[in-house]
């Protein structure tokens, strides 16, 4: 009798598939399909503009069909310490790859602001088309002092422009 029951233990809830999915593989495939699910919470308007239907592509990358999968993520799902090895792998390798991302958002975060920095350096304190108003302005008043006779009543503005 206890050698029975210590034998029924041993036996697997759920039988191996046939065409299993290699356990690595099968991480990959979730990984992408989290991928997936998170720019389609993330920016539900991206998979309107998408006209493929993510988990297809992802599977037909892999070349798995559907019911392959299913079969896979139910033999690994039907040992749950595995099961959450795997999952705990594949969080670790999208905050590793959050990570990378962030660092790679504040370097050009950070370039940006030089770019901009120097940009600003660069501008004119008065621009261009201020001065070239500010020189029309001051022809037409010389032009009206002139026909008046009155040469001393130049503005100090247009003394400056000229």
């Amino acid at each position: 009798m206890v050698l029975f029951v210590f034998l029924s233990c041993k036996e697997e809830v759920v039988q191996k598939p046939d065409r299993l999915i290699a356990k690595e593989q099968m991480m990959d495939i979730m990984y992408d399909l989290a991928l997936l699910d998170g720019i389609k919470y993330q920016t539900p308007t991206a998979a309107d503009t998408i006209k493929i239907n993510p988990k297809e592509y992802v599977l037909k990358k892999y070349k798995v069909d559907s019911l392959q999968f299913a079969k896979s993520n139910i033999y690994y799902a039907s040992n749950y310490t595995e099961y959450k090895d795997m999952f705990d792998q594949i969080i670790k390798r999208i905050d590793d790859r959050k990570a990378v991302i962030d660092s790679i958002i504040k370097i050009e975060d950070k370039n940006k602001l030089k770019i901009d920095s120097a940009k600003q350096l660069k501008k004119p304190l008065i621009k261009t088309d201020s001065v070239i108003n500010l020189k029309r302005r001051a022809d037409k008043l010389e032009a009206i002092q002139k026909k008046e006779g009155n040469k001393n009543i130049l503005t100090e503005e247009s003394q400056v422009v000229k």
